[in-house]
């Protein structure tokens, strides 16, 4: 089943937020989310956070956790504990990326927590989808010149296969100290990408080059 989870980014596009909730299973917002969600005018069925970056009001009518400010996990990565016990496997992040740094890289992380626990979830914005990918072969389809970059996570070095890629690699090691994965471009509408060994994150940019 799928969760939504608004996190608390300043970055927040409301009018993407409110496309992209419809017909979820389940909305959570995570602190400052709930002022977006209420912008977007949405209802959420859980609001979490210790309420250091939202301040306003919360409703009566829906389900709020709240939680000490000093506490050993983020809101959101909270947020995904909740959903995981109750059933939910498939994520859709929002607000998660811009702002501090430190944030978007503990939003990012919690990909791989994700995955570790069995379960799928993408970060996405208007202008990127964001993944987690382990050992396996992912179909990417209908992103024709689209532009992707693939980085080692957690470990050393990812090796990578790209089918339909404008920069073609077959067993190609990608290693944590440099770059060489930004910024390459999808050449059909049918591509792969395949994960030989390592894990990696995959961005892939939302604007047509």
């Amino acid at each position: 089943m799928r969760c939504v989870i608004i996190a608390g980014s300043p970055d927040a596009e409301i009018n993407f937020i409110a496309e992209q909730v419809k017909g979820c299973n389940y909305l959570i917002c995570a602190d400052k989310g709930y002022e977006y969600a209420k912008k977007a005018g949405i209802k959420p069925d859980l609001i979490v956070g210790d309420f250091d970056s939202y301040s306003g009001e919360l409703p009566d009518d829906c389900e709020i956790i709240k939680l000490n400010s000093h506490k050993d996990d983020t809101d959101l990565l909270h947020c995904i504990g909740v959903a995981l016990s109750r059933g939910y496997d498939d994520f859709l992040i929002l607000a998660a990326t811009g702002g501090r740094f430190d944030h978007t890289f503990a939003n990012i992380s919690t990909l791989m927590y994700l995955d570790k626990k069995g379960a799928k979830g993408e970060i996405v914005s208007s202008r990127e989808i964001i993944r987690f990918l382990k050992k396996g072969e992912y179909k990417i389809n209908d992103c024709k010149g689209k532009t992707f970059s693939v980085f080692p996570f957690a470990c050393e070095s990812v090796n990578v296969t790209y089918i339909g890629a404008e920069y073609s690699a077959d067993n190609l090691v990608l290693t944590a100290e440099d770059a060489m994965g930004v910024s390459n471009i999808f050449t059909t509408d049918k591509a792969a990408v395949k994960i030989n060994y390592g894990n990696a994150i995959f961005i892939l940019n939302s604007v047509v080059n």
